[in-house]
């Protein structure tokens, strides 16, 4: 007999300055939720991360609970505007190309893209360079229409 957990409505509660408004997609098979912040930013959020307290604002505020909005940083639905349209590689990546790594177990290159709380996969690849189109295909599909929306505009 398989046990099922009652799903808990959180529609209409506050969590510091978040308001629930509704259930959201599912972030890494957790239950999410859509919460409007005080700023008046929309930003999806885990149920854990809400009753926890982990969780208190769109990243707005400043001081403890919000280290992003110090670092000047706006995250929009789990992504970052600011490091998207900045596009840069990180120390870590050993490919030089985000989201495009040797995947040493297939003996093959392998390209994912994270984008709003989840990481898609691609795909894997003989050829490096076939990776790299995938990855920089994905980047125009998603990044592109939300920096369009989201970034702000150049002075």
């Amino acid at each position: 007999m398989g046990h099922s957990r009652k799903r808990v409505d959180l529609t209409g509660q506050r969590y510091g300055k978040l308001t629930v408004l509704f259930p959201a997609e599912n972030i890494g098979g957790r239950t999410a939720w859509r919460c409007r912040c005080d700023c008046g930013r929309e930003t999806v959020v885990k149920t854990m991360h809400l009753r926890s307290g982990h969780t208190k604002s769109c990243g707005c505020q400043h001081g403890p609970g919000g280290p992003r909005a110090a670092l000047g940083l706006t995250y929009i639905d789990g992504t970052c505007v600011e490091m998207l349209a900045a596009g840069t590689v990180r120390r870590n990546n050993t490919s030089g190309v985000p989201g495009v790594d040797w995947w040493s177990s297939k003996g093959r290159w392998r390209a994912t893209i994270c984008f709003q709380g989840k990481r898609r996969y691609l795909g894997s690849y003989a050829r490096f360079e076939d990776a790299v189109k995938a990855r920089k295909r994905a980047e125009e599909e998603l990044f592109q229409p939300f920096l369009a929306k989201h970034a702000p505009s150049a002075p």
